[in-house]
C-alpha cells in the first residue's frame, strides 16, 4: 500500500459476509502494535457512518490480518495518537497553526 503512486484500496468482509471497500490513509505504530487508518471508499461523506476506520494489523500464519479494535478506550487512544501525528505533519508542511 504505497500512497506514493496514488490511493490504495482494500476490500474487507465483515462477520456477516458484507464486503466493504476502504481507502488506506496511513499506517502507524502505537504501544508496540501496528494499526492502519482507512476511510470508506463506497460511502458518501455526508453519510452519518462516514469516518475513520482504524484496524489493528496482526500477522497470522505469515499473512496480514486486520482486526477491529473492540476496546473503546484503546481505540480512542489510537485515534488521538493518529490525530497528533496528522496535525504534526500539517505543521511541518507549513500549514497555519490554530485553524
Amino acid at each position: 500500500m504505497d500512497s506514493e503512486y496514488g490511493a490504495s484500496y482494500i476490500t474487507i468482509e465483515d462477520d456477516e459476509g458484507n464486503e466493504f471497500e476502504l481507502e488506506h490513509l496511513d499506517t502507524l505504530q502505537f504501544e508496540g502494535e501496528e494499526y492502519m487508518v482507512f476511510l470508506p471508499a463506497d460511502m458518501k461523506e455526508d453519510d452519518p457512518d462516514y469516518g475513520f476506520i482504524i484496524l489493528q494489523v496482526v500477522e497470522e500464519d505469515g499473512e496480514e490480518q486486520f482486526i477491529s479494535v473492540d476496546d473503546e478506550d484503546r481505540l480512542q487512544r489510537v485515534y488521538d495518537h493518529y490525530m497528533e501525528l496528522l496535525y504534526a505533519e500539517e505543521d511541518e508542511d507549513g500549514a497555519p497553526e490554530g485553524d
